[in-house]
């Protein structure tokens, strides 16, 4: 941090300078010519295009108070939950008020031993305002961590800011509030709350109620000219995030850009708006009117359709086969599913109402009213059958009677679909309309949209291949205990594009609420790593539902099948006439679907059921519009692949066994720096000419590639994961091999078995971090003695791995073997290298979770009795054990104490020296099959140590941790599965990251600190100029004095 800290002065003083050298050659302001602008304003432009002037007077209205008007700004809380985020936020709103006036006076209230009330708060602040004159401005935090998650009681919070600001505005003069609603990941621990079904649509409603119910007690209270209180529109809302800092600026910067006239929206990156010559005042609700409002929503009456079929006719005998089954055959229709299903927010007309669900106007179960009026799949189907059962009406829950047989859950998950569908069977079963074994029914399935939203968690657990298991299982059941049934399958929705109507932002769509239904659609930046990801796994969720049916396992007897329909595979979005999109599709939230949307996909999924199989439509335009389809008298049945004369391409062909565990690489960026780097924060990774490692057992290659127990104490040095040097990388993927791609004369790397030609590979079996000094002076020695290197002047990367074997072993001798003593090893041996080691990178690889290895099981000799041999202290005890919970405390305290060693500015003096943590072990994540289970080919005969694959993944992982800056590093091993995973230095980066040159400073920080730099620049020229003008003022007087004395003498 102290190169930031260098930096951020500098910063500073660079603004001061900047503006005394541009005013001092000024005279006055006064000696301006017309047209002319104070030089000052060239540089504001930083942030204002066209910057307002400064009030020469103080505003006469608080409806006119402009930032540097404000001579004090304070802040007050309802909850002292979540107060060290809102303190960040608000020093954050002081600074950038300070570019406006420096003599800002910020605080808040001082609390005692034990909390005060909001209106203790608020009679507390009165008292202090009275001391300071000015304009005040006061930001009132009003925290929804005493509330539960999707409750409509909030009646307590409003009636105790609505007291709070009774008081604040009969006592308080010249202050402008404003309150903003606060939300934070802390409230999903309040044990005081049960948990809804549906937690994220829950907790937005949620807020938005706090939002409505906090503007109607603003609309109640009586303001004058003089004080008033604005409501913020959007809420601050913490997410999930390790970087609270970055977080608190980005909230700051929205909590400012709502404070002001302008109505701009906060981007992701932060850029910080200001006032303009036409809106320079602070917002109130007089002078923004708009700037609190919400769109108006405007549903159509009139959702029917006509119904062109002329032959609605059943068998004329209850057909025995689900391929001869027409539409008038259907008796039953249920569906399961999520919010879309659940019919969320298709009748709403306002945000609140998003979370009540319209099970009657749901599009494939909804049975309100008739087709006239409301389309659905069943108000089609009764046209064919008046006495078809099982559809939904009117509004609530699942459990609700009239939901009958829509078992759709808001916020379901492809994990709820098994539970969905036994609920649904044994409602068929137990229910006197519905004959089960007679009677015909259609069953339509839609999920995977929430698992798509949450994906970005944890890309495991929503792996394509387990999301298409869980849904596999919930068919299974329907296969197996379901007489005459078609199941339609719908083919998840390609979300993507719904992004495009957050980005307009005279839609008024609320963002803020859709970025806490599904996060991992709205947060990728356009062009994004993370956005590729995202559309990589829709199309894979697409492609996997695809493959489950077109296996074949669901048509083994005539009266069961499941049919894909892929309607939804390409979504195009409707647009109005200036081409922004068209929000009448969606509920009122811009997520869901309003009425026009599922009577759109009703009548799509209509179609798909009436065309044969490998020839469905798989795109949806909603501005076409679509006309519904009818049995035809050649083809008078619901479509099915035996009727389509469709061949199920069955499972996928086995791949071809894996020769080698080499990788891709693309990078184009290879080359050196132009001239030897002399500091270690600009290597880039062509300059690397020595690589070296120091560790155990997995760095040494033990048992890499062991086919059987016999090899197992084999050390296959060449394909150890941060230094072999086998073969090269399209066969053999290694941190060495990665960097001969950059330069291929590279020094160091092991080869083959054994320690004949390690290199400079001084990891040992069984080594404990009290060996590595050993190691570390054995480095020295052959480093220096090899003619081969420039010890002074080639640059060197040096990996350390160790401290499994201390972990493994810690319960055995305690005292030796404790995280003192590891980090008092360690801090040795990093010393040793600081001292003797010139331009020298260290990796260091954070120790993994080794309890992630209890679940690596096969049965074998290997692991059934060696790998507990190995790892005692974590594999022996008992799950639920003290020891257990004592070697998983000491494992978290090992990776901690390894930061700290590291990054504790001991090795921050040498500019050719750096120590750098890599951590994507820290939060391991044993890599699962296409199955769900451990897969045991990452882990060699002994279950414990890394195989050949396992070596590979750890090469690419490290490689791509040292192109992640500090701080913003990958902390778990998503281990790839393909060759493609080796990242590539950039032009805007082409460095090997290191602590110093991973300093990011905030765009808002920047231009404080320019500004307040202008700032200061501008009371020294004033002060200088001032003392300037008194000298002369002085001399002239003096010069005077003398005139007048001798002009008395003559």
């Amino acid at each position: 941090m102290m190169a930031g800290s260098t930096l951020l002065t500098r910063l500073l003083l660079v603004g001061a300078g900047l503006l005394l050298t541009d005013t001092v050659n000024i005279n006055t302001l006064d000696n301006q010519r017309p047209g002319e602008t104070y030089q000052a304003e060239s540089h504001m432009s930083f942030l204002c295009s066209s910057p307002p002037p400064l009030a020469a007077l103080s505003a006469s209205s608080v409806h006119a108070v402009r930032p540097a008007d404000v001579s004090a700004l304070y802040w007050l809380s309802t909850s002292l939950c979540g107060r060290d985020v809102t303190s960040k936020i608000f020093r954050r709103v002081a600074e950038l008020l300070s570019m406006f006036n420096p003599a800002v006076v910020t605080g808040n209230v001082e609390f005692p031993s034990q909390p005060w009330s909001l209106q203790q708060e608020a009679e507390k602040l009165s008292l202090l305002s009275d001391q300071l004159s000015g304009w005040k401005l006061v930001l009132l935090f009003v925290s929804t961590r005493q509330t539960c998650a999707c409750s409509t009681h909030v009646d307590p919070i409003e009636r105790e800011v609505e007291a709070a600001l009774q008081i604040l505005q009969e006592q308080l003069r010249q202050t402008l509030l404003h309150v903003v609603v606060f939300s934070s990941n802390q409230q999903k621990d309040n044990s005081m709350c049960t948990r809804p079904e549906n937690t994220k649509l829950c907790e937005a409603t949620h807020l938005q109620k706090m939002q409505d119910s906090l503007s109607n007690v603003l609309a109640r209270a009586k303001w004058h000219h003089n004080v008033t209180a604005v409501l913020q529109p959007i809420p601050l809302i913490l997410e999930d995030t390790s970087d609270l800092e970055e977080m608190s600026s980005k909230l700051a910067v929205q909590l400012w850009t709502n404070m002001l006239q302008t109505s701009s929206t906060p981007s992701e990156d932060v850029t910080i708006p200001c006032p303009t010559q036409d809106r320079p005042f602070l917002r109130t609700q007089l002078n923004n009117p708009k700037g609190n409002s919400r769109a108006i929503w405007q549903t159509d009456p009139d959702m029917g359709t006509k119904i062109p079929c002329k032959d609605s006719h059943p068998s004329p005998t209850t057909p025995n086969s689900v391929h001869e089954l027409r539409p008038a055959d259907i008796k039953v229709v249920a569906a399961v599913g999520d919010s879309l299903t659940a019919g969320n927010g298709v009748g709403a007309d306002n945000l609140l109402l998003v979370i009540s669900e319209y099970r009657g106007l749901s599009w494939s179960i909804g049975g309100d009213e008739n087709i006239t009026t409301v389309t659905t799949l069943p108000n089609i189907l009764r046209e064919f059958n008046p006495s078809l059962t099982g559809f939904s009406q009117g509004i609530g829950k699942q459990d609700s009677p009239a939901a009958f047989l829509n078992q759709a859950v808001a916020g379901a998950k492809s994990g709820d679909m098994v539970e969905q569908v036994r609920t649904l069977v044994d409602r068929m079963k137990n229910d006197t309309r519905i004959d089960f074994h007679n009677d015909w029914k259609v069953i339509t399935m839609f999920i995977g949209g929430n698992d798509l939203c949450d994906f970005c968690t944890d890309t495991v657990i929503f792996s394509p291949r387990n999301v298409a298991e869980r849904i596999r299982r919930a068919l299974d059941i329907l296969h197996h205990e379901v007489p005459r049934a078609l199941v339609n399958l719908v083919e998840l929705l390609n979300i993507i594009p719904l992004r495009d109507l957050h980005k307009d932002n005279s839609l008024g769509c609320p963002t803020w609420f859709v970025r806490i239904v599904c996060p991992c659609v709205l947060k990728p930046k356009d062009g994004s790593f993370e956005l590729r990801k995202m559309e990589e796994f829709s199309r894979a969720y697409q492609h996997a539902m695809r493959q489950l049916v077109d296996s074949g396992r669901y048509n083994t007897h005539d009266n069961f099948t499941v049919v894909l329909q892929p309607f939804f595979r390409e979504v195009f979005l409707p647009t109005l006439p200036d081409g922004r999109p068209d929000r009448s599709y969606f509920s009122p939230d811009c997520f869901h679907l309003s009425q026009r949307g599922h009577t759109l996909m009703a009548r799509a999924l209509w179609n798909n059921m009436l065309e044969p199989v490998g020839n469905k439509t798989s795109t949806q335009d909603f501005m076409a519009g679509i006309d519904l389809k009818c049995p035809s008298e050649a083809a008078p049945f619901l479509r099915t692949a035996v009727n389509s004369n469709y061949t199920f391409p069955g499972p996928p062909p086995t791949p071809a066994p894996v020769t080698n565990w080499g990788s891709d690489f693309s990078c184009l960026n290879t080359g050196p720096s132009d001239s030897a780097p002399t500091s270690a924060h600009k290597v880039r990774p062509a300059d690397i000419k020595v690589v070296a490692a120091l560790g155990d057992s997995v760095t040494a290659g033990y048992g890499a590639k062991a086919k059987n127990l016999l090899q197992l104490r084999t050390e296959y040095r060449g394909v150890s994961w941060s230094i072999g040097g086998d073969k090269n990388l399209e066969t053999v993927t290694t941190l060495a091999n990665i960097l001969r791609k950059f330069n291929p004369d590279l020094k160091g790397a092991s080869k083959g078995q054994g320690k004949k030609r390690s290199g400079f590979n001084m990891s040992a079996a069984g080594a404990k971090v009290s060996g590595i000094p050993g190691q570390v002076r054995r480095l020295i020695d052959m480093m220096k003695n090899d003619t081969t290197v420039d010890f002074a002047n080639d640059w060197k990367l040096v990996t350390l791995f160790i401290g499994g074997n201390d972990l493994c072993q810690f319960c055995n001798d305690r005292a030796s073997l404790s995280p003192q003593n590891y980090t008092h090893h360690l801090m040795t041996s990093l010393d040793m290298l600081y001292r003797e080691f010139p331009r020298t990178i260290v990796n260091i690889l954070e120790i993994l979770q080794i309890e992630g290895l209890r679940r690596i099981k096969r049965d074998s000799l290997g692991c059934n009795v060696i790998q507990p041999l190995a790892c005692p202290c974590f594999l022996l005890p008992g799950e639920d054990s003290l020891e257990f919970a004592e070697a998983k405390r000491i494992n978290r305290e090992v990776q901690i104490e390894t930061e700290k060693v590291a990054y504790g500015g001991r090795y921050d003096d040498r500019e050719d020296f750096a120590v750098v943590v890599q951590p994507f072990f820290k939060n391991t994540i044993i890599p699962l099959n296409a199955d769900g289970r451990p897969d045991v080919t990452y882990f060699t005969e002994d279950c414990f140590h890394f195989s050949e694959r396992g070596h590979a993944d750890m090469a690419v992982a490290m490689w791509n941790n040292m192109l992640e800056p500090v701080g913003k590093k990958q902390t778990y091993n998503n281990f790839p599965s393909g060759r493609d995973g080796i990242k590539c230095p950039t032009e805007e980066h082409p460095y090997i990251f290191t602590k110093i040159n991973s300093v990011h400073v905030p765009v808002w920080l920047i231009a404080v600190l320019i500004i307040s730099g202008l700032l200061l620049g501008s009371a020294l020229t004033w002060l200088m100029l001032s003392c300037r003008g008194k000298r002369n003022n002085r001399h002239m007087t003096t010069a005077t004095t003398a005139v007048q004395m001798k002009a008395s003498v003559f």
